[in-house]
């Protein structure tokens, strides 16, 4: 699994088991590679090159995916105990309007490099049956994490699954950028990430800032709907650039408009309890600082954030990507329409036999 927030690959080996249609799952070995300065830059402008530089981006990107996992198995003497890869590759482009997504990472590629099956491309059939082909995670918050009636991923976007027990429904949806604008304010400070929060935490709410966030246009639109990575900037960055503020202060204003929207999505989807849980995953569940935020706006909607263990936080959506995986391995719907919005349910994903 490659986010939005390009700050590595995950790669997670994971056993997942189905007794009379309940899911468990270990974790066994996980690992976050860094990209290199060189991936970095070649992954954000993808969609800036000339057809045949992307098409050898694919293919070069699914080889080193290939030899990243090559070396994962051979750190954890995993020879042979692997049945196949499931493969999310990396988003570069999505346009489900115009009924168009692309996570590059070639199958064939993996496959001929690792001598393993791989299933990859695992948006392409629900934008093709008219849907989002986002969020694809609610599968795994479904059979996974059933117990919790909200589920929110802070990655490079951050995305909200909200679970009906009344009616066994899943909704979910992109709520607003997140760790791709944190992250590009805290490499102003000469720092990757601004780790827990502690950069925020010195600075100021800028109401100003906070109000022209909270109006953009996406924020109006009902679910199901997503945001491409450049959508997710456009709603952040010009409004930060024309600030003259310092950037604690806008670390601190981002976080503010994070926990805001989540509340709003809150608001939109009332669970009608004593209390509800919201579990709080992706990198941006360790920055203890927007967390704290988070739980200043939900207290008041009767939601209490859960925090769970690392490996889940950080290796959650690769763990549903295993997840979505064997679903199509097995021939049974992965993707859910009352999320993405197709015309019907779908079993996504291709196989590339190693």
């Amino acid at each position: 699994m490659s986010g939005s927030s390009l700050d590595g690959l995950d790669i997670a080996y994971v056993q997942l088991e189905e007794v009379r249609g309940n899911w468990s799952y270990k974790i066994i070995h996980a690992d976050c590679l860094v990209y290199s300065d060189k991936w970095i830059n070649e992954l954000r402008r993808a969609t800036e090159m000339r057809m045949a530089e992307f098409l050898k981006l694919n293919t070069r990107y699914g080889k080193y995916l290939g030899e990243q996992i090559n070396d994962f198995i051979d750190k954890y003497n995993l020879g042979h105990n692997v049945h196949f890869i499931a493969s999310h590759g990396h988003t570069v482009f999505h346009e489900p309007e115009n009924s168009t997504t692309c996570q590059i990472g070639d199958g064939a590629a993996i496959a001929a490099t690792t001598g393993l099956p791989v299933i990859n491309d695992l948006r392409s059939m629900d934008v093709a049956l008219g849907g989002q082909g986002a969020p694809i995670v609610p599968i795994g918050d479904r059979l996974l994490f059933g117990s919790y009636d909200y589920l929110l991923n802070i990655g490079g976007i951050a995305n909200i699954t909200i679970q009906s027990p009344e009616n066994g429904s899943t909704i979910a949806f992109d709520v607003c950028p997140a760790n791709q604008v944190l992250n590009a304010l805290a490499l102003r400070e000469g720092v990757l990430y601004d780790d827990g929060g502690s950069l925020a935490a010195l600075g100021c709410l800028l109401y100003d800032v906070l109000d022209d966030l909270n109006d953009d246009r996406y924020y109006k639109i009902p679910p199901p709907k997503s945001l491409s990575n450049e959508a997710a900037m456009e709603i952040v960055f010009p409004k930060l650039y024309e600030s003259s503020h310092n950037n604690y202060d806008q670390l601190n204003t981002v976080c503010r408009h994070i926990a805001e929207q989540v509340a709003a999505a809150v608001k939109l989807f009332p669970h009608g309890k004593e209390e509800a849980t919201l579990l709080a995953t992706g990198g941006g569940a360790l920055n203890t600082f927007l967390i704290m935020q988070l739980e200043q706006t939900l207290a008041p909607l009767k939601v209490k954030v859960v925090v769970p263990e690392p490996d889940v936080i950080k290796f959650k959506e690769a763990l549903v990507m295993a997840l979505i995986g064997t679903l199509r391995w097995r021939e049974e719907v992965n993707v859910l329409s009352s999320v993405t919005g197709a015309s019907r349910d779908s079993v996504g994903g291709a196989i590339w036999l190693g």
